[in-house]
């Protein structure tokens, strides 16, 4: 790889950054004619087998993927920024709609816990992308990760979730900016959509939302630092409108509206917890930026951890003031802390919580496009996508197609659509790879290639499949029956020992270098199956809808990727091999 900033190509004269020829989207050899493709579709089986026993390395992540970027990404960042970042990417709209909306019909002044909880499932998250960071530091985030430890369809599965994930979350949080910002000019929040005789959920155009989303990404695409100010000011005024909603809850706080603490039970805490999660969603942006920080080891551990351990305190205090303004029986599900000030005299301070909720979501677009972007990338370098989306700008050091090919998918949908369809699928995307994750990091802390015993790979495979039965057994448990107990005197002890059966069965082969997930196996055990949980409160429906996007995926990797990235794999094998030749014979000569 080139030094920051500076160009890295195999060929005599540079190429032009601005090119879009066949080669640069298809320049495998099954692509090269339809003679090859139909002779490359003719070794599927083998192929498939191929590509499912193999796994990439740490080197070929860093470097020689990288290389298919042509110009290396500027690393510019440091924890303050990634800090901020961190804010950026989670605090948006969702801590002032959900909070209202969950206290209100699931769990009362206990929604405090609620957040308690989801926060928990959401720092097990974060220990298991900060240890993949700090260790591997690249751009593709939890793709690069997976390809690792798990192997290419694992890692296409979820790279396919992760765009589905980035276009549609972009597209969603693009619509609610016009809606808040609406509400900030005192105005219907459908008064500057373009209504029109398509049909429902299809009718309501919104040119608003494109012309965000576009605004975010010309940031993003002109320098990640740059980014990085934009977002500070932004989020900075966020903090501000934040701690006033906190302290001015509690100046008009009664510990009377605390009581009944706990009006639904147990089962209400938890079903909040669901859906309160994906306030925290947003903060495995920070691990793409990997590639742009001066020192990974040092800030990345700072940066996600600090800002996600901050963010946790923000939400449970938010929470606690709103159920202190108002019985929770009174709380206004849709604008939960404009009418909690409103009846306490301070009426115009639902502006304020409007322009707070917009701020948020500002950031939130602006990190998510420089995130976004950087997972793109790296799927590129891979060949999983077109690598013509791989390639990085040699003066801005952003990957501007890969930024063009997120916003203008999110662009489209956000313009026609409501989303309100595809908003259960996302939630079940996210927490499918936060699963992944998990299961990813215990791979790697008990098996190593060519050192682990094939009957310690058998056991650790056995585990994590109790591990995740059990897991999933809890969660179908929960919604078959939300009352009863006996299901779990089964599936929470099996969880138990094979959490212990790793532990005290099988050695951990890698130790971190310089930082690591404390408590392992148990914390990414506890994080399996707190997801799966979570996965299982969202319904029927949002796993028939993930199913079959999972089935064009797979369909688009058995026709393109597959061999995509055979072909990929088989070249740098050979180039290896040219090179281990040539340094062969430099040894020999005299």
């Amino acid at each position: 790889m080139g030094l920051e900033g500076e160009t890295t190509t195999h060929e005599a004269q540079p190429r032009t950054y601005w090119r879009w020829s066949k080669q640069d989207f298809f320049p495998e050899k099954s692509f090269e004619n339809w003679s090859s493709y139909l002779s490359a579709l003719s070794q599927t089986k083998a192929r498939f087998k191929d590509r499912l026993v193999s796994r990439s390395d740490e080197a070929m992540e860093l470097v020689e993927l990288r290389k298919q970027s042509e110009n290396s990404m500027k690393r510019c960042l440091n924890w303050w920024d990634l800090t901020w970042f961190g804010f950026g990417a989670v605090i948006g709209a969702g801590i002032f709609v959900l909070t209202g909306q969950e206290a209100h019909k699931h769990a009362g002044p206990a929604i405090v816990l609620s957040y308690v909880a989801s926060g928990i499932s959401a720092m097990l998250s974060v220990f298991c992308y900060t240890e993949f960071a700090v260790e591997i530091p690249v751009a593709g985030g939890s793709f690069a990760y997976l390809r690792v430890e798990l192997g290419d369809l694992a890692a296409f599965i979820t790279a396919g979730n992760i765009l589905l994930e980035s276009i549609v979350g972009s597209a969603a949080v693009a619509r609610s900016w016009t809606s808040y910002f609406t509400t900030l000019l005192d105005r219907h929040p459908n008064s500057l959509r373009i209504h029109t005789n398509l049909r429902d959920e299809f009718n309501l155009l919104d040119p608003i939302a494109v012309a965000v989303l576009a605004i975010a990404a010309t940031i993003a695409m002109t320098s990640a630092k740059r980014t990085s100010y934009v977002n500070w000011i932004a989020s900075a005024v966020n903090t501000v409108v934040i701690l006033f909603v906190i302290i001015a809850g509690f100046a008009h706080a009664k510990t009377s509206n605390l009581q009944p603490f706990l009006p639904h039970g147990a089962k209400g805490i938890f079903q909040a917890a669901a859906i309160v999660y994906f306030a925290y969603g947003g903060f495995d942006s920070i691990a793409t930026m990997a590639e742009e920080t001066r020192e990974p080891s040092r800030d990345i551990p700072l940066g996600l951890l600090g800002s996600m351990s901050i963010i946790t305190v923000i939400y449970c205090l938010m929470a606690l003031s709103l159920s202190m303004m108002q019985k929770y029986e009174d709380i206004n599900p849709d604008a939960a802390y404009s009418i909690a000030f409103q009846s306490v005299g301070m009426k115009w301070a639902k502006y304020l919580v409007a322009l707070g909720a917009l701020k948020g979501m500002t950031t939130v677009l602006l990190v998510g496009a420089l995130g976004q972007a950087r997972y793109t990338t790296h799927i590129a370098r891979a060949h999983m996508i077109p690598p013509w989306f791989s390639l990085v700008h040699p003066k801005t050091g952003t990957p501007i197609y890969a930024t063009l090919l997120i916003t203008i998918s999110s662009a489209c949908i956000a313009f026609f659509s409501s989303l309100d369809v595809l908003s259960s699928l996302l939630s079940v995307s996210t927490l499918f790879i936060f699963m992944m994750m998990a299961v990813a990091l215990l791979v790697r802390r008990y098996y190593v290639r060519g050192i682990t015993p094939k009957t310690n790979l058998l056991k650790l495979s056995i585990f994590l499949l109790v591990i995740i039965a059990s897991s999933m057994g809890t969660s179908a448990y929960w919604g078959l029956n939300p009352e009863g107990w006996i299901g779990y005197t089964i599936t929470i002890p099996v969880w138990f020992l094979a959490t212990l059966g790793i532990a005290v069965l099988l050695p951990q082969e890698r130790t971190p270098t310089v930082w690591g997930v404390p408590l392992v196996p148990w914390l990414p055990s506890l994080s399996i199956a707190i997801n799966l949980f979570l996965m299982g409160s969202l319904g029927a429906q949002t796993f028939i809808r993930f199913g079959d996007c999972t089935v064009i995926m797979l369909v688009y990797y058995v026709f393109f990727g597959l061999h995509a990235t055979y072909d990929m794999a088989q070249q740098i094998k050979t180039e290896s091999s040219r090179v281990e030749e040539v340094d062969k014979e430099a040894k020999g000569s005299p």
